[in-house]
């Protein structure tokens, strides 16, 4: 079986220090199934915000290694694709350069959430509005242009139904927009007319203070897929997964789908947490969600049925022994945690035994920083 190629593309702060987590974790999972993929790694080392701020002088040059950043990354992201690269990780990049890219390739990020009896679908839209779209520098002033399209728009939705009736074997109760759309004259309104009936299933557009009244007060509705504008689902994908993923951003690991048609649903895999700069090469960077993403690559794209099963089942056994970065309350590296947990993965794989089955595999010298600093996103 020819090895799947997964991509890797490196942001600074913590990326050069998790990097090698990924694919040490990744390698370890494919072996213990019998398996392997190929990683191509991305050539270029990517600004994060901290980054761009200590190189840049002025305005001016922000803006052109921002720029240089986006089409590179847009640039990898689009080889990629066309040799077949289904899956992407990403460390935490410069937000500027990662939503041009996201514009460009009409991406969402992907949530499924649980509350309860409720099942929940968040899917983000990350291709328009506020976050998209480029700034004019006058003297004291930035002006910043960006756009809504109706074609994007379709496509989103059409996604996120389609994405949950693959989720769902009954389909979704009800498609919930959360948008700004008062500010859009009508655009909105008028796009989304018609589509309840085209895609099977009732389309509401809401403002997202509404959307927060109503999940306060009644909670949510079972199989509800909300798709959301940036401005809202941002900051509230954190506060969703508190209330109802019941764990920290700083262990998650997200995906976004860029639904460009030539990129054929090209889907990376990130971190919730952020590039964290001003703990980097500390040693004591969480590897949680880092790991997870191996995992969640490993079963979907490198042939691992039950990875992810297996890995969470590891987290739990190595978080019952106390082996903690000190985020979480602990004393352990990043080094340390990462070989605990792929020890206990490959126990819970294979029945090795747990004091040798990890040994090598992530190493303290690979020990990163930081938990969740600032460009992720």
């Amino acid at each position: 079986m020819t090895a799947p190629l997964i991509a890797l593309a490196v942001g600074r702060g913590t990326g050069p220090e998790l990097a090698p987590v990924f694919e040490r974790a990744l390698e370890r999972i494919t072996a213990l199934h019998g398996t392997r993929a190929e990683v191509v790694r991305s050539p270029r080392l990517y600004h994060s915000y901290v980054s761009l701020r200590e190189q840049a002088r002025g305005t001016g040059e922000f803006e052109r290694l921002t720029d240089e950043d986006a089409t590179h990354y847009e640039r990898f992201c689009r080889e990629q694709a066309a040799r077949g690269v289904r899956a992407v990780f990403r460390t935490a990049i410069n937000a500027q350069s990662l939503y041009l890219v996201r514009q460009r390739l009409a991406a969402v990020k992907v949530e499924p959430l649980t509350a309860g009896p409720a099942r929940l679908l968040l899917v983000r839209d990350q291709a328009q509005g506020f976050y998209t779209g480029e700034n004019r520098h006058t003297p004291d002033t930035v002006v910043r242009t960006m756009e809504f399209s109706r074609a994007v728009t379709v496509r989103i939705l059409e996604y996120a139904v389609r994405r949950a009736r693959a989720l769902w074997p009954q389909g979704p109760s009800r498609v919930v927009m959360a948008y700004k759309y008062h500010l859009l004259d009508g655009a909105l309104d008028e796009w989304t007319e018609g589509l309840a009936e085209r895609l099977g299933v009732a389309v509401e557009l809401f403002q997202p203070d509404t959307v927060n009244r109503n999940l306060i007060t009644h909670g949510p509705e079972d199989r509800t897929v909300l798709v959301a504008g940036n401005e809202w689902a941002d900051i509230m994908h954190v506060v969703l997964l508190d209330r109802y993923g019941a764990q920290r951003q700083e262990d998650r690991c997200t995906e976004n789908v860029h639904l460009a048609p030539e990129l054929d649903e090209l889907t990376e895999y990130q971190t919730v947490h952020g590039s964290a700069d001003d703990l980097a090469g500390r040693g004591v960077v969480n590897p949680v969600a880092t790991l997870r993403a191996a995992a969640r690559i490993a079963e979907r794209h490198a042939h691992c049925p039950g990875a992810e099963a297996a890995l969470e089942a590891a987290l739990t056994a190595v978080r019952g022994r106390g082996v903690r970065t000190p985020d979480l309350g602990g004393q352990a590296g990043t080094g340390e945690v990462a070989d605990a947990v792929l020890a206990e993965f490959a126990v819970r794989t294979t029945g090795a035994d747990a004091s040798t089955a990890g040994a090598g595999t992530a190493g303290a010298s690979t020990a990163g920083a930081g938990t969740a600093g600032a460009g992720a996103r």
